[in-house]
Formats: C-alpha cells, sequence, structure tokens
C-alpha cells in the first residue's frame, strides 16, 4: 500500500516586520546639509548680536537714570585733559546751591544761552539780585533804590583747557547737575546708537535674519511633508503588494 507523500506546511512569513521597516524609513528626518545649518548659525548670530546691541543701548541709560543720574556726552575738547569730544560724564542733579563747591565739574546752561556747558568751577560768590530801572536805565535792586537786595550765588567756571574763565557768572538755577565720573568713548558710541542709522544698522539686519528663518523653516516643513507623503505611498503600495 504506497501513502501518498505528505507535503510540508509552509511556515508563516511575519509581514508586518517589512511594513514596520517602511514605515521607519518614511519618519526617519533627512539630514540638514553642511551649508543650510551654516546659514541657519549665521543668521541667529545676526539676530542675537543686533538684539543685544539694541537692547544695550536702551538699558545703559535706563540704568543711570534709575540711579538718579544722567549721561551726558561731551561734544568739546575745553575740559582737556579730563575728559574730551566724544566721551560720555556722569551727571548728577542738584537742589540746593549748599551741593556746589569749587572744585566741582557742572553742567550749566549760561545766561542767555540754552546750550549746556561743561566746566569747572573755579569760584562762588554771593551777588545782589538787580534789575534795570526803565526811566535811569540804572541797575537797582527790585524793591527800589533804598532796600535792601537779595543776594543770590553764582558761580565762576573755567574749560580746563581754556586761557581764562568763563566771561559771565552763572546762578546757581542755571546749575543742571554735578559730574560724577566720565567713560572715555561712550560718547561717540550713545550718539551712534541714538541716530536713525544706528537703530537700522541694530534693527534692519535681525528682522531680515527673522524673516528669512521663518523662510527656511517653512521651506524644510513642505519639504519633509512632501517627503512623507513619498514615504507613505511607498508604504501602502508594500501593504498591497505584500
Amino acid at each position: 500500500m504506497i501513502r501518498p507523500a505528505r507535503r510540508e506546511r509552509a511556515e508563516p512569513v511575519d509581514r508586518r516586520v517589512e511594513h514596520a521597516t517602511v514605515l521607519h524609513a518614511s519618519t526617519h528626518r533627512a539630514p540638514v546639509p553642511p551649508l543650510r545649518r551654516l546659514l541657519s548659525v549665521a543668521l541667529w548670530t545676526v539676530v542675537v548680536v543686533g538684539g543685544l546691541a539694541y537692547g544695550t543701548s536702551l538699558a545703559v541709560p535706563l540704568w543711570f537714570q534709575a540711579h538718579e543720574q544722567r549721561l551726558l556726552v561731551v561734544t568739546s575738547g575745553s575740559m582737556a585733559p579730563k575728559f574730551d569730544a566724544g566721551d560720555a560724564v556722569v551727571m548728577r542733579r542738584i537742589t540746593d546751591a549748599s551741593q556746589l563747591k569749587v572744585g566741582q565739574v557742572v553742567s550749566f546752561w549760561p545766561l542767555g544761552s540754552e546750550t549746556l556747558v561743561t566746566h569747572r568751577i573755579v569760584e562762588l560768590r554771593s551777588m545782589p539780585v538787580l534789575t534795570q530801572d526803565e526811566t535811569t536805565g540804572t541797575m537797582v535792586a527790585p524793591g527800589g533804590a533804598g532796600s535792601a537786595p537779595e543776594m543770590r550765588q553764582y558761580i565762576i567756571t573755567k574749560g580746563d583747557a581754556n586761557p581764562v574763565p568763563d566771561p559771565n557768572a552763572t546762578p546757581y538755577t542755571r546749575v543742571n547737575g554735578v559730574i560724577l565720573g566720565v567713560h572715555h568713548g561712550w560718547g561717540w558710541v550713545l550718539q551712534w546708537a541714538g541716530s536713525a542709522t544706528g537703530r537700522a544698522v541694530m534693527l534692519v539686519p535681525p528682522l531680515v535674519g527673522l524673516a528669512t528663518l521663518e523662510v527656511l523653516s517653512m521651506s524644510d516643513t513642505r519639504r519633509r511633508a512632501r517627503r512623507a507623503k513619498k514615504s507613505e505611498e511607498r508604504r501602502l503600495d508594500a501593504l498591497l503588494l505584500g
């Protein structure tokens, strides 16, 4: 009696492994090209540097204001060598004549001028307050010829680099403040940072950099979406063929 030959039973094939392999390939992100990575680093550097520069230009004056001080830009060399044009001096306001002393450097508005001057006090004087009599043209006390004149504190000033004192005495009420210190070279930087050119240099490149980074990010997103779509199509084809 002849028995039929036994048919070998095929082992089941787990196609899920193949499908998983295809799916894993679809989610794998392609490496970023070196030039693309270098461009991103350069753009972020421009954004950070410009932002820090602009923030510093705003924060430095505010820091001095918070300490009841003010930065003034020196525009002439009349106080050389203590400070020169292009430096910045730190000024603190005064509220009383008793705060003024000989030897101090002060900022003030000379009589008849609205240009701020920074010179050294070489003398303090108490002088009578006089007005011109409209009839005689002479200088008299405000209460009349027989009244005691009101005394007011005046300062005599001189630039360290000038050979003679300033021509007019200045009432202490026109003194803006006392100079506490100097920062050499800060004046040019502060002037440039506050100018239209300086603001444009600090703000325009970072804004352009941010816009470029946004465009690159959108381009990368679309590229990844196209790659994912193609990978999904290949995965579906593999499932159908399997």
